[in-house]
C-alpha cells in the first residue's frame, strides 16, 4: 500500500517579477513502512514538495495541476487529496500533525524559547488526541522515552536552549511522532549535526519507524544518509524528477549525468590526493601574477612552525559568585592543549561539537583571551605570543590571520553590497589609495571566481555557495598568511561543497596559504588536510598525518568517530547496534591507557612515527607535548 502519492505535481510562485515554476510535473510514491530519499541542491524543489504535503506552502505558492494523495494505513480513513484542501480549513489542520509531520532542518529555531519541551510535545496531543494535560504529560513523558532522553522526567520542565543540539532534534522528533502518523517528512533532519549525533538520530529514526510502521519521506543531500537509510530514491533537479528507483539500483548504476555528477562531487575516504572533487558546476579561477606584496613577503620556508600552542587553557565562568554565599565554577574547555601547525600545510581540527575546536581557533586568532599557556606566531617578519599582543601590533596580527566563517548567509552584512564588503578590510588598516583598493577588489573577485559586474550586489542576491565564496575574498583581502577555516562547507550542498574545497586548495597551493581547518565531516577533512588533530572535551586525543589517523585510528574516540560517518556506499553501512553501545565521549569510561579523569593531565605520546596520541596510562613512555 502506498500511504503517499504524488501525480504530476506543478507549484507556481506568482510574485511581482512573474511566475516561478518551482517544481513541474512530479511524481512519485512513499510506501507502507518503507522510507524514500529525495535528493537534489537547494533550490531543487524538496522543501516545496514538503511544504506541499504538510498544506505549509507561502501565500505566493499555486499549486498548477496534479494531486497529492494521503491513504490511512488502518483504513478507517478514506484516502484524501492534500492539493484540493484549503491550507488554513479543518481538514488539513486535522491531517498536519495526526496523519502526517515534519522534522525541520534546524531544531533551534523549531522550539519556542518561552515554552518547556513538555508543553510543546503536549500541546500536539491535546490538539488532536484530545486528551486533557494530565494525560498530555504522560503521552509526552513515553514519547520522551521512546526518543532515548536521558531522564525524561525532569525533561519535560527544561527549555529548548537548556538542550543540546541532538537532544533538541530528538524533541522534534518527539513531537512529530506523539499523535502517531503514518508519513513522517525529515527535513535534513541531520544536516547541523555531529558525525555521532547524526548516527544516533539515523538510528533512532529506523528504531521509531519499525516500532510504528510508518512511512519515511528523508529529504536530503547527504548521500551517506541516503545509503543508510532509503529503500528508494528520488532525484530532483531544477523542479523535476531526473532519475528514480530502489537505492541500489541508483547507487550501483545511475543512469542520469546529473546524479552521475552528484555522486562524483561527494568526498570519499582514501581518495588520491592528487584526486579532485568533480563539482556540477565549476567555477573558473584566475589567479594573479602578483599575490602578495613584497613588503610582506614571509620568511619562513614550508614545513616550520608557524604557529605554536603551549599548554592553552581556557576556562568559562558558568555561574558567578553571589552576596549569600553561592560559589564560582568554571567549565574547563581547553584543557592544556599543545599543537604546531606548520608554514604550507592545511591542520584538520575534528571533534563533535562542544570539544573545543572552535574555543582553541579562536584563541589563536585573539578573539576570545586564554586563561593559561602560551600562542606563538612566526609569521611575518618577527615572531610574536599572540596573547600579549596589543594595539598596532595587534592589528599588524589581523592583517597576517584572518577566518572563514561557517554560516554564508549571517557573516555578511545584509546592508552592504559586495564592493564595501571586501573594500572594508583595506579600509580599517588603512591599505593603498582609492583607485588600487578598487583593483584590488576585483582581483579578489576575479581570484574566487566571481563576476566583476557583481560588486554592486547585495548579499540576498546570491546563492550560499556564492555568499561563502565571497567571505573567503573577504578574508584573503590583506594578503593573510595564515586562515582560520571554521567549518566552511558544512552548510552548503555536495556539488558547491566540491567548489569551495577545490578552491581553497587551489588558493593554498598558489598563494603559499596555510589552514587551520575546523570541521566535523571527517571525509571533508580526509580530502583537504595534511594532517589531522582530534579534539574530545577540550583536550586534544590524536594528531598525526591524515591518512595514518583516517587508516590506522588509535583512540578509542577517534575510532567511535570514524565508525559514526555514513559513508555513500550501500555495502558498508553503518553499525547502529555498536553505535549506541558506545560512551566515545566520555573521558572516563575510555580504557587504560587512555583514560582521563579529575587531576590527570592530557599527554600526547608517540606511538607510532609522528603518531601522537593522548595516553597517560603509559607508564615510563616518553610524553611528546611538542608535536
Amino acid at each position: 500500500m502506498n500511504v503517499l502519492s504524488i501525480n504530476g505535481l506543478t507549484v507556481d510562485f506568482h510574485t511581482d517579477e512573474g511566475v516561478t515554476r518551482a517544481v513541474d510535473n512530479v511524481s512519485f510514491v512513499v510506501p507502507q513502512n518503507r522510507t524514500v530519499a529525495l535528493v537534489g541542491e537547494s533550490g531543487s524543489g524538496k522543501t516545496v514538495v514538503s511544504q506541499t504535503i504538510m498544506g505549509l506552502l507561502p501565500s505566493a505558492a499555486r499549486i498548477a495541476a496534479g494531486e497529492v494523495i494521503l491513504s490511512d494505513p488502518t483504513g478507517v480513513d478514506a484516502p484524501v487529496d492534500i492539493a484540493q484542501l484549503d491550507r488554513k480549513g479543518l481538514r488539513m489542520r486535522h491531517l498536519r500533525g495526526n496523519k502526517v509531520a515534519i522534522i525541520f532542518q534546524e531544531p533551534m529555531t523549531s522550539l519556542s524559547p518561552l515554552h518547556t519541551i513538555g508543553d510543546q510535545i503536549g500541546e500536539a496531543a491535546r490538539l488532536h488526541r484530545g486528551v486533557g494535560p494530565g494525560e498530555a504529560r504522560e503521552l509526552t513523558r513515553e514519547m520522551l522515552r521512546l526518543v532515548q532522553f536521558p531522564d525524561p522526567a525532569r525533561a519535560l520542565d527544561n527549555f529548548a536552549f537548556e538542550l543540546s543540539g541532538g537532544l533538541r532534534q530528538r524533541a522534534m522528533i518527539a513531537m512529530a511522532l506523539i499523535c502517531r502518523p503514518a508519513l513522517l517528512i525529515a527535513d535534513e533532519p541531520t544536516t547541523a549535526l555531529d558525525v555521532t549525533i547524526q548516527a544516533e538520530i539515523l538510528k533512532l529514526i529506523k528504531d521509531v519507524q519499525a516500532e510504528l510502521e510508518m512511512s519515511v519521506l528523508m529529504i536530503t543531500h547527504d548521500f551517506g544518509v541516503v545509503a543508510n537509510m532509503a529503500d528508494e530514491v528520488v532525484v530532483i533537479y531544477h523542479g523535476r524528477i531526473m532519475e528514480k528507483g530502489s537505492a541500489r539500483a541508483l547507487f550501483e548504476n545511475p543512469q542520469h549525468d546529473y546524479l552521475k555528477a552528484l555522486l562524483s562531487a561527494v568526498p570519499r575516504f582514501a581518495m588520491d590526493k592528487s584526486e579532485r572533487l568533480v563539482p556540477i558546476r565549476p567555477i573558473a579561477v584566475e589567479t594573479p601574477a602578483v599575490s602578495r606584496p613584497a613588503a610582506d613577503a614571509p620568511e619562513l620556508a614550508p614545513g616550520q612552525a608557524l604557529v605554536e600552542v603551549r599548554d592553552v587553557s581556557k576556562q568559562f565562568s558558568i555561574r558567578k559568585g553571589s552576596l549569600f554565599g553561592g560559589k564560582a565554577r568554571s567549565m574547563t574547555a581547553l584543557d592544556r592543549v599543545n599543537l604546531t601547525i606548520r608554514k604550507g600545510e592545511c591542520l584538520g581540527l575534528v571533534g563533535e561539537s562542544g570539544s573545543g575546536k572552535t574555543t582553541l581557533a579562536k584563541a589563536i586568532l585573539r578573539a576570545i583571551p586564554i586563561s593559561g599557556g602560551s600562542i606563538h606566531y612566526n609569521g611575518g617578519k618577527t615572531g610574536c605570543d599572540v596573547a600579549n599582543l596589543e594595539g598596532p601590533a595587534l592589528m599588524d596580527f589581523r592583517r597576517k590571520a584572518q577566518f572563514i566563517f561557517q554560516d554564508p548567509f549571517s557573516s555578511l552584512n545584509p546592508r552592504m553590497t559586495v564592493n564595501e564588503i571586501l573594500t572594508e578590510p583595506l579600509l580599517i588598516h588603512n591599505i593603498s589609495t582609492p583607485v588600487e583598493r578598487a583593483e584590488r577588489v576585483r582581483e579578489l573577485m576575479r581570484l574566487v571566481g566571481l563576476d566583476a559586474r557583481y560588486l554592486r550586489r547585495y548579499p540576498h542576491s546570491f546563492s550560499g555557495g556564492q555568499r561563502q565564496r565571497i567571505g573567503i575574498a573577504r578574508a584573503l583581502a590583506l594578503n593573510p598568511e595564515f586562515i582560520l577555516c571554521d567549518e566552511p562547507t558544512s552548510a552548503l550542498d555536495v556539488s558547491v561543497q566540491a567548489q569551495i574545497l577545490n578552491l581553497l586548495q587551489d588558493l593554498k597551493r598558489d598563494l603559499g596559504l596555510t589552514y587551520l581547518f575546523v570541521s566535523h565531516n571527517l571525509a571533508v577533512v580526509d580530502y583537504i588536510a595534511d594532517r589531522i588533530a582530534v579534539m574530545c572535551r577540550g583536550r586534544l586525543v590524536e594528531l598525526g598525518e591524515t591518512r595514518a589517523v583516517i587508516a590506522n585510528p588509535l583512540h578509542p574516540y577517534t575510532k567511535a568517530l570514524l565508525a559514526a560517518v555514513p559513508e555513500p556506499d550501500l555495502d558498508a553501512p553503518l553499525d547502529f547496534g555498536a553505535l549506541g553501545a558506545q560512551r566515545a565521549s566520555d573521558p572516563t569510561s575510555w580504557p587504560e591507557p587512555f583514560r582521563l579523569g579529575d587531576g590527570i593531565a592530557p599527554a600526547l605520546v608517540e606511538l607510532e612515527p609522528n603518531h601522537f596520541v593522548c595516553a597517560p596510562g603509559l607508564a615510563g613512555a616518553e610524553r611528546e607535548t611538542a608535536a
